[in-house]
């Protein structure tokens, strides 16, 4: 073992430094605190490529007396606390007296502040931890302090960080969570010198919650107020049908200190459970207050991870909260008609089509009759039943096969529809086989005999002297995906004739805008609207308007939790779910033309086997089994 050396004081500041200054915002983090701790009403935060050159807080707090601005520099030097037992009830969001000794250290610092009692102002730069001067200035009350080239003197640490925007969003992701915490102050974000967040300061949580998240995240919350065991809960949580594809948006606050606990976030997704599908996620932004002495925040550095002394207390004030909210709700999911467009699918594998409706018709849903209400609602319900099928609704009638490529003359048919069973015309003459070449490379030919549909999911044939029975949702999903796959064109894709905009977590919007390519890729045209916000101007042709935000949304946090670069795999996971959303769905009703053509199809195709989940899309039954069961044989 070496000798022991005392380390100088510039490498244990560098030292201590990397354990507060990660980024640019972990230091916007550290100085949005001290200035929140300050008094300050009004922040103005100002970044220039993602923090990495510039930043700039101001602030109009109490100020720094010029006999304290030096001391303020030094490491371990705070006005929070000042005994032992303080640290037994932090009612601070800052306490150790690290960050600005740490932020100095690693970057070339100026800070003007002036209290109120004093006549002027002082004005102090600090490059790498060194003073350079010390004077007087004229400066309103508060204190503002500019932050210049991070990791200037440590580019191994200048290595580490992502790019400007990525950067910028984690920025943003902070001051979200400062201006939720406290709506009772005015806060000014502005990034590369736009303007992205300005909240009015009223004191309403929901007011700044929409100011950060946006109009379609804060109507889709519902008030949360419940107290038990000495732990008040109080915020907002999402209706179980406004839930999303990660808990990338449940906000938790302890005394007004944003924090992560599993603790609440299992008490919240157990209150939820029966109420929204497995593997989706509530949203929330609650806010939990209770004594400081019963919650230990002296854990780590970034002073987001808090101990409780009673783990129980908090998980029971979280679930009831949740769950006395949620019975209390009794608002339910609203159709929203577009009566300027209307779009039909014809068929299984038909596209979204939108049409203007001629003027003579736009008339609103209220001056429908009951049964043309009817039958509008069941169009959003049965997507795939055509108009020609509609309009021709009789007890009976008869129809031929078009003819295909794949068509010979002998394999026209001809069908006898009666109260929805397949029968053929003449009891002494069975319908004939459909006899069909599959593709230009396949010389064999595939014959089959559809028989008819079982629960609206489930289609039954007679192939290879076998009953096969199809699940039409796996068999489809599966024929999409592979279509998705060998489609390196992005032929199935059409232009939106109004653009979608999503609203994602910070996290969420970084990982879809750094990979636009995939998502190009997969049929999405995606354009980057600022803000946490995505504008989608194209999907997969068999997408419908209501299945995009959701999609982009569980994409997105799929993309952010999977970071590492593996193209093909992430692109198999959109190609998942986009065949999912995109197939029909069990209950879904087709003609029995339309069903016929889809058998086809999935017949003709020796890939299609197993869906992307690894369900069988079709099982065989032979007849020696049938005859087995019904004692036929012995």
């Amino acid at each position: 073992m070496g000798k022991i050396n005392k380390l100088p004081k510039n490498i244990w500041e560098l030292i201590a430094a990397g354990e507060v200054v990660e980024r640019p915002a972990s230091v916007v983090k550290e100085l949005l605190e001290n200035s929140i701790d300050a008094g300050a009403t009004a922040i103005t935060l100002e970044i220039q490529n993602g923090g990495i050159r510039y930043i700039r807080i101001t602030d109009n707090g109490c100020g720094i007396q010029r006999e304290d601005v030096p001391l303020a520099f030094l490491s371990h030097a705070t006005s929070k606390i000042s005994t032992a037992s303080d640290l037994d009830a932090i009612g601070t969001l800052g306490f150790r007296g690290e960050a600005l000794a740490s932020v100095a250290a690693v970057s070339k610092v100026e800070i003007m502040t002036k209290t109120a009692e004093e006549q002027l102002g002082t004005r102090m730069v600090i490059h790498g931890g060194e003073t350079v001067s010390l004077d007087d200035a004229g400066c309103p009350n508060g204190t503002t302090i500019i932050i210049r080239e991070l990791f200037y003197n440590t580019p191994a640490r200048m290595k580490f960080l992502k790019s400007d925007k990525s950067e910028g969003m984690a920025v943003a992701g902070i001051v979200d969570k400062i201006a939720i915490s406290h709506p009772e102050i005015s806060l000014r974000f502005i990034k590369d010198g736009k303007e992205v967040i300005c909240t009015n300061g009223s004191g309403s949580v929901k007011d700044a919650v929409f100011a950060v998240c946006g109009r379609d995240f804060a109507d889709t919350l519902i008030n949360a107020d419940y107290e038990i065991n000495g732990v008040k809960v109080e915020g907002f949580i999402s209706k179980p049908f406004n839930s999303r594809g990660s808990g990338s948006m449940q906000l938790f606050f302890v005394n007004d200190r944003f924090i992560k606990s599993k603790t609440a976030a299992a008490a919240l997704n157990e209150a939820y459970k029966n109420s929204i599908m497995v593997g989706r996620y509530p949203a929330c932004v609650l806010f939990l207050t209770l004594s400081p002495e019963l919650v230990d925040v002296n854990v780590h550095p970034a002073k987001t991870e808090v101990r409780f002394s009673n783990e129980k207390a908090i998980f029971d004030a979280v679930y009831y909260a949740a769950k006395n909210a949620l019975s209390n709700d009794n608002s339910r999911p609203q159709v929203k008609l577009d009566s300027g467009a209307v779009k039909t699918n014809t068929n299984l594998n038909s596209n979204i089509l939108s049409a203007p409706v001629p003027e003579a018709q736009q008339r609103s849903f209220s001056d429908y009759t009951l049964p043309e209400r009817e039958k509008i609602l069941d169009s959003f319900n049965n997507p795939f039943v055509n108009k020609e099928s509609e309009s021709a609704k009789s007890t009976q009638y008869t129809f031929n096969e078009p003819k295909s490529e794949y068509s010979n003359k002998d394999d026209e048919i001809d069908l006898s529809v009666k109260t929805g069973e397949l029968n053929s015309p003449a009891e002494s003459q069975p319908v004939q086989p459909i006899t069909l070449k599959t593709e230009e490379n396949r010389k064999e030919e595939v014959s089959f005999k559809y028989l008819g549909e079982a629960f609206k999911t489930y289609i039954f044939a007679e192939y290879n002297g076998k009953l096969v029975i199809i699940d039409k949702h796996a068999a489809h999903e599966r024929m999409l995906f592979n279509k998705l796959k060998k489609n390196l064109k992005n032929e199935g894709s059409q232009l939106l004739l109004k653009p979608v905009s999503v609203v994602l977590s910070k996290d969420e919007y970084i990982a879809v805008t750094e990979n636009l390519e995939i998502m190009k890729n997969a049929g999405f045209e995606i354009d980057d609207f600022g803000n946490g916000t995505v504008l989608v101007r194209s999907c997969h042709l068999d997408l419908e308007k209501e299945d995009i935000t959701e999609l982009v949304s569980e994409v997105a946090s799929y993309l952010a939790s999977n970071k590492k670069d593996v193209l093909p795999e992430k692109l198999d996971w959109i190609y998942h779910n986009i065949s999912c959303r995109a197939a029909i769905k069990a209950g879904n009703i087709q003609t029995d033309y339309e069903l016929i053509e889809f058998t086809k199809q999935l017949l003709a195709d020796d890939e299609v086997r197993y869906c992307p989940h690894g369900r069988p899309v079709l099982i065989e039954l032979t007849k020696y089994e049938l005859d087995k069961q019904f004692g036929r044989i012995q």
